[in-house]
């Protein structure tokens, strides 16, 4: 009695089918030397088959011409049928390749023929009515006996009293020379194919060390030398309009990689000012807090005053985290909310509000200066600009803020509001980007010139910006060093949120930077109603 088998517990381990591999891509050098390979020997063994075909072809029509030119006389084909003629034994002094071969009136083949040779000749059939040939039109027709022997050109003509007679050539001369000029095809062919190979390896190798020098610079690249450039042979070569494009390439991707480094950095440093100016409030806040909590009995005057504090540091992290979230909201989408602004009301209120909170400072409302005046405007002008009246509100309030609290108490700032045509770069006028003798410098991409825009300057006379920082004042998250006597320098947000509400609005913040005697922040915003060219002339 058979046992059944025992299953056990370990899984069965079935091996996966092998699967085919992949060949392995050829190089683009490998790829060149085989297709030049292929070309150049299919051109010669074409070239040689035609040749091979046109020379037997020509071998052919002079075995036809002499078919042609040789027929026996009438009388040798009826003595032949008659029997009154007994061909000549072969004589091997007299060679001819003819033969001559007949059919009686009755169609069969006559067994006796004329002509002389070693081998079988051609393979005829014995009755005439089989015989598959045209009077006077040359045929191939095969050879008899094993069949190793050449074939046989073959002419027939019509004979006396229903004869017919059959001349023949052997077509071994034609083979013959066919068969040697095929070989010296092959072999022609073979040496084409080898040499292709030989001197087109180190050709191509020679004509792509210039891609091969770009691929070495791509690949050091890829493992980290982002400095190095593709070496360029020629403009006008493919591999030079390649190592153009990816020096171009190369090129943005550093000013990206530096960007964001940049830009990475300034995070890090905004995370630790941000940090350090909302860790000052919150310790004070926690630090009062825990102070009403332990001491209930405290008297109300002090209890007053802790209560004070910790509402002025609370209201000091709104007015951050407000900020970052305004930041975060503005990005460079335009405002939801338009409407025509007055700008000269707008400055007005905004001086009103920064004189309450620094009443010793000298701010003054000014025309704006138009060039080629002797002096400024007598009146002010209504300017009016689409826009969101709370962001241009906070815009200026910013801009006053920090004139007055960047430089000394006896510092004056002057506004000045008008409308204006921006100026090309260099132009000593509103709008132009730039004043004489001042570094410049902006928030977003410079206006068209020609454009009409309405302007608001802030200018104080205090001690300006130093040159190596006036560059990124417009930055987020940058705060520029104090001078010696400031207080506490902010975090960086004010000018940023300013020149992030004047790109959303169309426009843009520049900065005009004398070291040592003040600097003019201008605010430049698409003009709503632009004036006739004679009233902004300039």
């Amino acid at each position: 009695m058979s046992r059944r088998p025992r299953l056990t517990g370990r899984p069965l381990l079935l091996r996966r089918p092998r699967r085919f591999r992949r060949p392995r891509p050829r190089s683009l050098r490998s790829r060149l030397v085989l297709i030049a390979c292929l070309l150049a020997t299919s051109a010669v063994l074409v070239c040689q088959l035609a040749g091979l075909t046109v020379l037997r072809g020509w071998l052919t029509d002079q075995v036809d011409e002499r078919l042609s030119h040789f027929r026996p006389p009438d009388r040798v084909a009826r003595d032949m049928a008659e029997d009154r003629l007994r061909p000549p034994p072969p004589d091997p002094t007299l060679p001819s390749d003819y033969r001559v071969f007949f059919y009686d009136a009755d169609g069969a083949l006559l067994p006796a023929f004329l002509g002389s040779g070693n081998g079988a000749g051609p393979r005829l059939p014995e009755r005439e009515a089989d015989l598959e040939l045209t009077d006077g039109r040359p045929a191939t027709v095969p050879a008899g006996g094993d069949g190793t022997d050449s074939g046989w050109r073959v002419l027939t003509h019509a004979g006396p009293d229903g004869t017919r007679t059959v001349v023949a050539l052997p077509l071994d001369t034609v083979d013959g020379a066919t068969t040697k000029l095929l070989w010296l095809s092959l072999g022609l062919g073979v040496a084409v194919a080898v040499g292709v190979i030989t001197l087109g390896n180190g050709a191509v190798r020679l004509g792509l060390r210039p891609l091969t020098r770009v691929e070495q610079t791509a690949q050091r690249i890829t493992d980290g030398a982002l400095e190095l450039s593709v070496p360029v042979p020629g403009p006008d070569t493919e591999v030079g309009r390649l190592g153009l494009a990816l020096n171009t390439m190369l090129d943005r991707l550093r000013t990206a990689l530096r960007r964001t480094e940049n830009s990475e950095q300034r995070l890090r440093h905004f995370m630790a000012d941000a940090g350090h100016e909302l860790r000052t409030p919150l310790t004070a806040v926690q630090g009062f807090a825990d102070l009403l909590l332990h001491e209930p009995d405290m008297p109300a005057a002090r209890r007053q005053e802790a209560h004070a504090l910790i509402a002025r540091n609370a209201e000091r992290m709104s007015r951050l985290v407000d900020d970052l979230f305004l930041l975060a909201r503005l990005g460079d989408s335009a405002p939801a909310h338009r409407e025509p602004v007055d700008l000269l009301s707008l400055t007005a209120d905004a001086i009103a509000t920064t004189a309450i909170r620094h009443p010793d400072r000298s701010i003054t409302l000014e025309p704006l200066e138009t060039p080629g005046a002797p002096d400024p405007a007598p009146d002010l002008a209504v300017v009016e600009t689409p826009g969101d009246p709370h962001q241009l509100a906070q815009v200026l309030g910013n801009l006053l803020t920090n004139a007055c609290t960047h430089t000394p108490p006896d510092s004056r700032v002057r506004v000045r509001v008008g409308a204006a045509r921006v100026r090309t770069e260099g132009a000593d006028s509103p709008g132009s980007g730039r004043t004489e003798g001042a570094d410049s410098s902006g928030s977003g991409p410079p206006l068209p010139p020609g454009t009409p825009v309405c302007v608001v300057e802030v200018a104080d006379d205090g001690p300006g910006i130093r040159p190596d920082e006036a560059p990124y004042v417009f930055d987020r998250f940058y705060r520029a060093s104090p001078a010696a006597d400031e207080g506490e320098p902010g975090t960086g947000l004010g000018l940023a949120i300013a020149a992030a509400i004047a790109t959303a609005h169309g426009g843009r913040l520049e900065l005009d930077n004398r070291p040592g005697e003040g600097c003019v922040f201008r605010l430049l915003l698409p003009d709503a109603t632009p004036a006739p060219d004679d009233e902004r002339r300039g």
